[in-house]
């Protein structure tokens, strides 16, 4: 039985004079500083300035705040750009390489993975909130969207932000939103998502939500702060668990010599089943990382946790032995590899299991030409055909929208430039 927690409210606006909602024009603006102007606070700030808010965007990247400043942007995304240039962006918005006093500090700063110890390197998290310190004032609201393991905002955050003598909950507030943004479709899921506004108190979960309500049209679910780190956890652990066993159950097909697609789509055909296709791994700045953060608080319980984690990193390896039986008959197989990002139709190579599956093969001295029609830096010809003359194999790691209609309408003329006519597509 599904059930949803009491604790769980939406976020209403607050009633003006006339017992009516108030309008999104009737809302306080904020001068707001977002500290970390890459995949998570770029569009933040895009989308305050958007709103009417006088945002300055911190980063320590001093080309970075010249590029923000010049409205030229450096992460790439032409939806970026078409809202940089809007009017009321290139006048609200700003960048320096310091933080400065604000009603709102936005703290939107990578959280890497230890590969090491396997937890999360909050060393960002910690000298962002440091930065801040100086510039606090009461009443000041104080956001983090950096995805964190449970607890960091009560036990890493909070005791930063007290040293400016303010105590959090009491005359400075201090929320957990994370992001949900979808590299490919940024400004869609930025503004339509619903967002989870975390606090230990209410004041900071309605001053948060107020915020937000500024430019989200989805719903805003108002929880704790830990409850709010613990389920942007639970959002991406869930997919790779479910990819675990997509990919677990394509290495049991393999064993039985029976096609796993068509086993899993009539699986699938179940009201009640919907396993996804396996893949050649887990990439990207969430999926591969997030389910670590929640072994780090608790390992004993997170056995299933860590088994995915596991399966799904050691599937490069498998792939890459898959092309080696495939090219074993060939001497000194010339290799063409397509799709270098870390999902179809992005141009995110973020810890990417194709980037990782390509070196693999030339560690052990195979000739791999890597190309991906979406990545300026992998030189992708014009013309598949011409790649393809004299080489052994094409191997499409990534099956962008582009690459595929490619090889659909070339494919009997591929095959014929391959010196061997040899396609794997994973």
């Amino acid at each position: 039985m599904n059930r949803k927690s009491n604790s769980l409210k939406a976020f209403q606006l607050p009633l003006n004079g006339k017992g009516k909602f108030m309008a999104l024009n009737e809302l306080q603006t904020n001068n707001i500083v977002v500290i970390g102007t890459g995949y998570v606070g770029l569009p933040a700030a895009l989308m305050l300035a958007k709103a009417g808010h006088q945002v300055i965007g911190v980063d320590i990247d001093e080309n970075i705040v010249h590029a923000i400043n010049e409205g030229v942007l450096l992460v790439k995304g032409e939806q970026l750009q078409q809202i940089m240039d809007d009017p009321t962006v290139r006048q609200n918005l700003k960048a320096q390489s310091t933080p400065c006093e604000a009603d709102v500090f936005i703290i939107a700063v990578p959280t890497p993975l230890d590969k090491k110890s396997k937890t999360a390197n909050l060393e960002m998290v910690i000298e962002a909130t440091k930065s801040i310190v100086p510039h606090l004032c009461e009443d000041n609201l104080i956001i983090l969207e950096s995805t964190v393991p449970p607890l960091t905002c009560r036990n890493v955050m909070t005791p930063i932000i007290e040293t400016s003598g303010l105590n959090v909950g009491k005359n400075i507030y201090l929320a957990h939103c994370p992001e949900r943004i979808l590299p490919g479709d940024i400004f869609y899921e930025i503004v339509h998502n619903d967002r989870i506004i975390g606090a230990a108190d209410s004041v900071s979960q309605d001053l948060a939500a107020k915020l937000y309500t500024s430019f989200v049209k989805g719903e805003l679910l108002i929880t704790d702060d830990v409850t709010a780190e613990f389920v942007k956890l639970i959002e991406n652990t869930y997919r790779d668990v479910n990819i675990a066993l997509a990919n677990e159950l394509s290495s049991v097909a393999q064993s039985l010599q029976i096609d796993t697609g068509t086993a899993i789509n009539l699986a699938n055909r179940h009201p009640r089943v919907n396993i996804l296709q396996p893949g050649i791994g887990v990439g990207g700045h969430c999926i591969p990382i997030d389910p670590w953060f929640i072994k780090q608080v608790d390992e004993q319980n997170s056995r299933l946790i860590n088994t995915a984690r596991l399966i799904n990193d050691e599937m490069p390896s498998k792939i890459t032995n898959q092309i080696k039986v495939a090219t074993q008959n060939i001497n000194n197989p010339h290799i063409i590899a397509v799709g270098a990002a870390y999902k179809a139709n992005t141009a995110d190579t973020r810890e990417s299991p194709a980037i990782e599956i390509v070196r693999l093969l030339k560690s052990e001295n195979y000739k791999v030409d890597h190309f991906d029609p979406l990545v300026e830096e992998m030189n992708f010809p014009t013309n598949i055909i011409d790649a393809c003359t004299n080489a052994d194999c094409l191997v499409i790691l990534v099956e962008h929208e582009s690459v595929v209609r490619s090889l659909d309408k070339h494919k009997h003329d591929i095959l014929n430039a391959l010196t061997t006519p040899l396609i794997l597509r994973f």
